[in-house]
């Protein structure tokens, strides 16, 4: 990633710290809560989600239209056009997976947990990239980070607490067909959690120990200290809390608030904010630019909710109704964050931060 906005260095440092150093800290601190927070009922994890996602989880996507735009500094990219485009990617992608959630809702939501997998592993790739480490040098590596950090979210509750990850999968495809729980019951067989878990230690040891012999040819060990360490912090969390809260805290103050920080470093003005220590400024931007689309998100919620067969009458029917129309929303996001991982050479060996 050799430019990032302006490339201006203090902005990325700043960038860096307050969008992801800090609140992967501010998470771990947050692990001895989430160990107790399986005791509490379901409804408090909806709640969390329901907060996280309106307070940042819905606008941290809500720009999209405005990246190819600032990415390439306009060169050849008119506001009109980048608009177009992803209005277009927008509703043709979008609406595909809405259809096929009324068409196929098990093969549906398999593929929402495995797009979420891709793309939140996507985003912490492109974090450590931003960051400067240089333990990843080739896309295998790369790609090997993304399995992990993908699959901590995605996987590990299926693991830890397949309980209550069946209850909202059941949520989910009881908006679509009348037996839910037959349904899905596939999903959650034993071996499927076994070979779920192996693969996430597995692939986390590979990682490691792949980034640390790095180290020892000359890497930079911070660098492998913090991807260890914040590698630690997703484990102890995603085993040990339960899944519906942990994933809308993590939703909101870790993915979310990394992909802001990401967009401030495209937004010229913004970065020559954060260049002047004004991260307010920055962030003031950002909501602004979001807030339209922002609501456009939870108007495709409220449309969702008034199509699915089964009405909305519960918590649960909330976040399922939130889940569904936040996967006709990823796909098209994740097609944006392709390319700029494109335009920003995240993928491009030896080319780091």
């Amino acid at each position: 990633m050799t430019d990032v906005g302006s490339g201006d260095r203090a902005a990325r440092s700043i960038v860096d710290r307050w969008f992801a150093r800090y609140p992967a800290i501010a998470m771990g601190v947050l692990v001895p809560f989430g160990a107790v927070t399986p005791l509490f009922s379901v409804e408090l994890g909806v709640a969390t989600f329901a907060v996280g996602t309106l307070v940042v989880g819905m606008a941290h996507g809500a720009v999209d239209h405005l990246v190819p735009l600032r990415a390439t500094g306009g060169d050849g990219t008119s506001l009109p056009r980048s608009v177009a485009i992803v209005s277009v990617a927008y509703a043709v992608l979008g609406g595909a997976v809405v259809v096929a959630f009324f068409v196929a809702p098990v093969v549906a939501f398999v593929g929402f947990v495995g797009l979420t997998w891709l793309h939140w592993g996507q985003g912490d790739v492109a974090a450590l990239v931003l960051a400067g480490v240089d333990h990843l040098p080739t896309p295998g590596e790369r790609a090997l980070t993304l399995l992990v950090r993908g699959g901590l979210p995605m996987g590990v509750p299926l693991v830890s607490h397949p309980g209550e990850y069946r209850l909202v999968a059941e949520w989910v495809v009881g908006l679509f067909v009348a037996d839910a729980a037959a349904a899905v019951a596939p999903l959650f067989v034993p071996p499927t959690r076994l070979a779920v878990g192996a693969a996430m230690v597995g692939a986390t040891l590979l990682s490691m120990g792949l980034g640390y012999r790095r180290v020892r040819a000359g890497a930079d060990r911070g660098g492998w200290l913090r991807d260890a360490g914040e590698t630690g912090v997703l484990w102890a969390w995603f085993l040990l809390s339960a899944p519906v809260l942990a994933i809308g805290v993590y939703f909101a103050a870790w993915h979310s608030l990394r992909h802001v920080g990401r967009l401030t470093l495209v937004d010229a003005a913004a970065t020559e904010r954060l260049a002047k220590g004004d991260v307010r400024g920055a962030l003031f931007r950002f909501a602004r630019d979001a807030a339209p689309l922002t609501l456009g998100g939870f108007l495709v919620v409220g449309g969702v909710g008034l199509a699915v067969p089964s009405g909305v009458a519960a918590p649960g029917d909330v976040l399922a109704v939130s889940l569904v129309a936040i996967a006709a929303l990823t796909l098209p996001h994740v097609a944006v964050v392709a390319w700029l991982d494109g335009r920003q050479r995240v993928w491009r060996p030896g080319e780091l931060g």
